[in-house]
């Protein structure tokens, strides 16, 4: 579904990814952890264009990613991405929110788009906000609103960037049980995240990162009782001792 060959990225002289090869299955949940500044924000990134490569190549469901115009905004339209900061449009109601891409860039009609947008907000647990503005929701449910405007697309595979990073710590809770039911259903995703019980819980594969490469890759079971690289286990006897 998902493939990284040899994909590069500097920004100045600053090496940030440093050749990096993944592949990720149709229906597979990555967990892309790692310590601040290791790459991973930037890897997500990349494979929606937002940052450009210097080198290598993104193919998503066969297809090589385009650099620009027309052909990228089609292939970006089947990958749903959801940010640390919702970015909501804050002027906007919810179900204009996750309607609208459905309905400027796929064409679905009003009646159509809408019918989706509520059984789609309906399942993210916020059904009873569709008429709100994003300012009067909680982080967490403007956090669900954007999975929701994702998911609308309809995407073939999901990125997510640290999406509890910006959220009060009862509030991680609630978008980690809709990350946990949309990896059920059989979600392709590749998720950035801090939050190690949901990288052990509910992903297929764990993939460390630091200094702009992939230093180990495995089974949440295997990654975390018994990581391989010398730099997995500092980071790992850090991060589970807080």
């Amino acid at each position: 579904m998902l493939r990284l060959e040899k994909v590069s990225k500097s920004f100045g002289s600053l090496r940030v990814l440093r050749e990096i090869d993944l592949t990720v299955a149709r229906g597979e949940v990555v967990a892309v952890i790692g310590p601040s500044g290791s790459g991973k924000s930037t890897l997500c990134r990349c494979v929606n264009r937002l940052e450009t490569v210097d080198s290598g190549r993104i193919v998503i469901d066969g297809q090589p990613l385009p650099a620009e115009g027309r052909a990228l905004a089609r292939a970006r339209a089947d990958i749903g991405m959801v940010f640390q900061a919702f970015n909501l449009f804050g002027h906007r109601t919810v179900l204009d929110n996750v309607t609208l891409g459905p309905r400027k860039v796929r064409g679905t009609p009003k009646a159509e788009a809408e019918r989706r947008a509520r059984a789609l907000l309906e399942r993210v647990g916020i059904a009873d906000k569709v008429d709100q503005l994003p300012a009067a929701l909680s982080g967490g449910q403007q956090q669900r609103a954007a999975i929701a405007r994702a998911l609308a697309m309809e995407p073939k595979i999901m990125l997510f960037d640290e999406p509890t990073s910006a959220l009060d710590p009862e509030m991680v809770g609630e978008v980690l049980d809709v990350l946990r039911e949309l990896a059920s259903s059989g979600m392709t995703m590749l998720v950035v995240t801090h939050e190690m019980g949901f990288a052990r819980s509910a992903a297929d594969r764990v993939i460390f990162m630091d200094g702009g490469q992939i230093l180990e890759t495995g089974a949440p079971d295997e990654f975390f009782a018994n990581p391989r690289q010398e730099r997995a286990r500092d980071f790992l006897a850090k991060v589970l001792t807080h």
